[in-house]
This record gives structure tokens, sequence and C-alpha cells, in this order.
């Protein structure tokens, strides 16, 4: 049953996860699951007070975003988190795992030329899929504030779906969406937390 919120729109905060070990090396990540890093777990506890106000956490079902999601959610006090799987990243096909140079070696001239390996998810379908969910999310939660913790390819793609431009997003960088029902509009850009304002905390 959908919960009321006295809205007949839908604000979504779609942010990207904390650095990953993965991040930390460089390497394409697409599906594979790598966890967060200790530097990955303070974005995260320090976000926490940068989100504001939110009446739900929703997480892509990947360890980097859902452990990224379960750190704020514990610090802000809202949760459970929900899980949705079709916030996932976007299969990187035979770039998982690998890095630019890597794939410089092994594919040159692709990246950067919109040229892609076998296996990996078009825009049309990530569109689709990430489109679903967050349709699935308003009709669940019309009127809330959400935060959506989810992963750069998501966004960016997302994004140029409503007309912006592709920008690379940082860890813990985010963009607002608000969902009108029938469309999907492009708020707000930000970065909740700069690399080099964070400090360690005692516990996470």
């Amino acid at each position: 049953m959908a919960v009321g919120y006295g809205r007949s729109v839908t604000r979504l905060l779609l942010v990207r996860h904390g650095q990953s070990e993965w991040n930390a090396l460089g390497r394409w990540q697409g599906q594979a699951d790598p966890t967060l890093t200790d530097f990955g777990r303070q974005q995260a506890f320090h976000a926490a007070d940068r989100v504001g106000a939110v009446d739900v956490i929703v997480s892509s079902p990947l360890l980097r975003a859902m452990e990224t999601a379960q750190i704020i959610s514990g610090r802000i006090g809202v949760g459970p988190v929900v899980v949705e799987p079709d916030l996932m990243e976007r299969h990187a096909g035979e770039w998982q795992g690998l890095t630019r140079a890597e794939i410089e070696q092994q594919y040159p001239g692709h990246l950067g030329h919109d040229r892609w390996p076998p296996g990996y998810e078009d825009h049309a379908h990530v569109v689709l899929r990430s489109r679903a969910a967050l349709d699935r999310l308003h009709a669940e939660f019309t009127g809330a504030d959400l935060l959506v913790i989810t992963h750069g390819g998501v966004i960016g793609t997302l994004e140029v779906d409503c007309g912006e431009t592709w920008q690379r997003m940082p860890n813990v960088g985010g963009r607002v969406f608000v969902h009108h029902g029938d469309r999907l509009e492009a708020g707000e850009r930000l970065v909740l937390v700069d690399d080099d304002e964070i400090t360690v905390p005692d516990q996470i």
C-alpha cells in the first residue's frame, strides 16, 4: 500500500556510493561487488550530516551502495533501507575488473569514443530499468523525500535522459530528481562531502 506524504511530486536525491576498493585501484566495477574502503565509510559517515531531512532511504543491492546507505541510515535514524535491484550499476561487460590502462591496451581507441566491449549494458536498457525503479518508488512513496544510494553510471544515464550533459559523478556526489508522475525532472547537482573535508571518526 502506498504511503501518502501530502504532495503529488516525489523528490529523489540520487547519490553515488562512497569509495570502494576497486575505485581506489582504478578498476571498472560494473556489477562486480567490491566493498567500501575505510575512506568510503568515512565519506558515508560525513555525508549523513548533509543529506537533510529524508523520509525513506533506498539502495542498490551492490555492497558499496548498501554499506553507504546503512551507514547513513544508522546515523540519521531513517530505516530500514529499501533495496531496489534495478538501481544497480550498469554491467560493464568484459571491462569489469580492468583499469583504464588495461582497457586501452586490450581495446585501443574505445575509451572516450562510445565504443564498448561485449556484454556492456547499453544506455537504453539502463534508462528502462532505472526509470522503472523510480516509477515504482514514486508510486509507493508519492510526495516523500527519498535518498537513493546508487551508482555513477545510473545517475549519469538518467541525467542524459533528462537532457543534461554527461559529467563524471564523484563518490558521494549526487543529483536531485523530481518525479511528477508523468515525467522526471533533473534538479540540482551537488557533492555532499569534499575529500579534503573528511576527518576520521573514532567509530562508524
